[in-house]
């Protein structure tokens, strides 16, 4: 009867490691390579680096919040842009705790655009609009001493346009962006709060 089993068994058995050895370990060496080889940069994170330190990645939003730096969206991630709890608040329209945290933007900030309002999905986007950016050329420009048309021409440097002119929306990385900015007026080295 053990045999019967054994034997009933065992094509599940070899089958199942046989995939196993497929899909979780060769399947993925093969796409870890390839992509190792043709896009190095993005397979390793997109980290931006100043000298040997790893400063940052394009693709996750760092909390700016001197006066002197573009600010991202509002984080929704852990207590503020924690890439280890990225995820939004789950919070809904009707929520009082949204509805009171947004007013407050509002008052604080009238007229800004929508995104530098509300948080992304992951509450860790590192971009904002041309216009997001653009609303804040006044206080960088004050806070930098540099003419706002120098920080006007730097914005539209960094735009990053749509992908094939038609994938996605006109944006700003807030982290390159901030990095140009220190470079324009050789700041050194870049912190995050």
């Amino acid at each position: 009867m053990f045999n019967d089993f054994i034997q009933a068994t065992r094509p599940a058995l070899v089958l199942t490691t046989a995939l196993f050895a497929l899909t979780g370990l060769a399947y993925p060496a093969a796409i870890t390579g390839v992509a190792q080889l043709a896009f190095p940069h993005q397979a390793n994170g997109s980290l931006i680096t100043r000298g040997d330190h790893v400063i940052g990645s394009e693709l996750i939003a760092q909390g700016f919040a001197g006066p002197g730096y573009f600010h991202p969206r509002p984080s929704a991630a852990g207590k503020g842009y924690d890439p280890t709890q990225s995820g939004g608040s789950n919070l809904g329209p009707t929520s009082k705790p949204l509805v009171d945290r947004v007013t407050a933007d509002v008052k604080a900030n009238p007229g800004a655009p929508v995104d530098l309002l509300t948080t992304s999905g992951s509450g860790l986007d590192p971009d904002i609009s041309p216009e997001a950016a653009e609303w804040q050329v006044g206080r960088v420009a004050l806070a930098r001493h540099l003419p706002e048309p120098k920080v006007v021409m730097l914005v539209e440097q960094n735009v990053e346009l749509p992908l094939f002119g038609i994938i996605g929306e006109p944006r700003v990385n807030v982290l390159k962006l901030n990095l140009a900015l220190d470079k324009l007026t050789g700041e050194g080295a870049h912190s995050t709060p």
